[in-house]
Parts: C-alpha cells; structure tokens; sequence
C-alpha cells in the first residue's frame, strides 16, 4: 500500500467517530429514516431499483444504505476500518441489506471480483485519490458492459481559491493554490479539526489537486463514454469562511454567486 493512503487510513479511523456524533451527518436522522442523498445525484442516475450499485469510499456507508433504501443492492467500500465498522453495524440494526467491504479503491480488485450496473462516488472523493489513471480503471473493471458510472464532487477550479481579510476588515477570496496537479499530494500535519463534530485529529493527511482534463481524460483513457459534465456554483459544505447556506441546503458565495464553479457531475457509461 502506498504509505501516504495508510497515514489517509488512520486519519479518517479517527474522524469517524467524531462525524458519527455530529449534527452534520445527523445519523439519529438517518435511523428515523433520512435519505442523505441529494435530488442532483438521485435526478442524475435515475431509477436504480432491482439495480447493483458500488459505491467507491463510502465512508461509514449511509449514503450506500440510502440508495439500498432506494431499491438498489448496495456495496459500499471504504479504507476506514473504523468506518466499514460503523457500518456494518448500521445495516445490521436496519436491516437494510446493503454490504461492506473494507478496502482501499486501487487494492479493491484483489477482494472483490463482480461487475456492476451503477458505479458511484461523491461528495468529498477525489482529493484523497493521488492516481486518477489507476481509479478509473478500477471503475471499468467493475462496471458491466453499458453500466453507468456517476461523480458528484467537488470542481477543481473552486479548490483554488482561500479567503483573507483586508486591512479594513473586508473579507474576500485570494488565489492561494495550484490549479494543476502536484503527485506528491499536500501534506497537513499537526492537530486539527475535521469538517464535522468538535475533536481534533493527531494523525496528519495527505490531499491531492486534480484538474477536470485529468478527471475527464482518466475516464476517457478507461474505455468510458461521457455522456455529460455539468457544473455548479454552489458547494455540499461550507467551502470557504464567506459562503451562507441558501433554502435549497447548498453553501453558496453570495458575492461572487454564479461565477464560481464549485462542484461538478460526471456520467459515464462502458462501452
């Protein structure tokens, strides 16, 4: 295993924890009966009842049991033993007859040998991947002949951006990091808060940059046909210090609203 995904394994072992007591992920909500998805993603792939569907890092899996409660036979993977765990332990009070496996994406060949009608990743993915290459071909080999691949994730242009405060107090956006890709990732290290939940993280991370000709040209390069790419100008967390959340529950810059591409879609197919 590539070090860098094993130091990625330890830490989100200790943030599971912390986003299972959050208000953020809310899985009191999700028992009650809570659908996480979004109506973008749920729109974007359509009916997936009676259907198989592998979800790529599914974290502590209630995104996978919510598309098992949409009718699809669910397998979610994820490299956290902490959060395959978690999972599993959901199912099985549930009921809800989804599966888990514990595996990074690039080793996930070597434990499971199915094919499956709907591939599908989202929401906080990519940047934890240092080979795009290796990921979509990993996507290919699961999927059956004409079986649909789907992202939701975030949009690399909007990673670009950092906020700063002027002299005068004004808050406003800078460009602080690189559009394209540095393969050997960027390294945080040092105590830290995750994104949801209070508790700090020990173990560092490791987070890479990709650029939408890199995601699109890895698909491609696998054999997939797109069949869209859409973009968005609103974001699934607070992406920066300015944004507010709307109505509609998407983080937006009031500022520079509809300029900025927060979040994007793909979908694929195998030909």
């Amino acid at each position: 295993m590539d070090p860098r995904i094993e130091i990625n394994r330890r830490n989100w072992n200790e943030r599971t924890p912390i986003h299972a007591a959050s208000g953020m992920y809310n899985v009191e909500g999700f028992k009650a009966g809570r659908i996480t998805l979004n109506n973008i993603e749920i729109d974007e792939i359509g009916p997936v009842a009676g259907k198989s569907l592998l979800h790529l890092q599914c974290h502590f899996g209630m995104d996978t049991m919510s598309w098992a409660r949409l009718g699809a036979e669910a397998t979610g993977v994820d490299l956290s033993d902490a959060s395959i765990d978690l999972a599993n332990e959901l199912n099985n009070e549930l009921g809800l007859g989804a599966r888990f496996i514990r595996s990074n994406v690039y080793d996930l060949p070597e434990v499971l040998d199915e094919e499956f009608d709907v591939v599908y990743t989202a929401l906080g993915a990519l940047c934890w991947l240092p080979d795009l290459t290796r990921w979509a071909q990993v996507i290919a080999r699961f999927l059956k002949p004409g079986g649909i691949f789907y992202m939701l994730d975030e949009h690399p242009a909007g990673r670009i951006f950092g906020s700063v405060t002027s002299v005068d107090g004004t808050e406003d956006l800078e460009l602080r990091y690189a559009y394209f890709p540095d393969p050997k990732g960027l390294l945080e290290e040092g105590e830290r808060n995750t994104y949801a939940g209070s508790g700090s993280i020990s173990t560092p991370v490791y987070e890479w940059q990709h650029s939408l000709s890199e995601i699109v040209n890895a698909l491609i390069g696998a054999g997939l046909k797109l069949e869209f790419m859409h973009e968005f100008p609103f974001s699934f967390f607070q992406a920066q210090p300015l944004m507010g959340r709307s109505a509609d529950g998407w983080w937006r810059l009031k500022r520079y609203d509809g300029n900025i591409p927060f979040m994007l879609s793909i979908r694929a197919t195998k030909r």
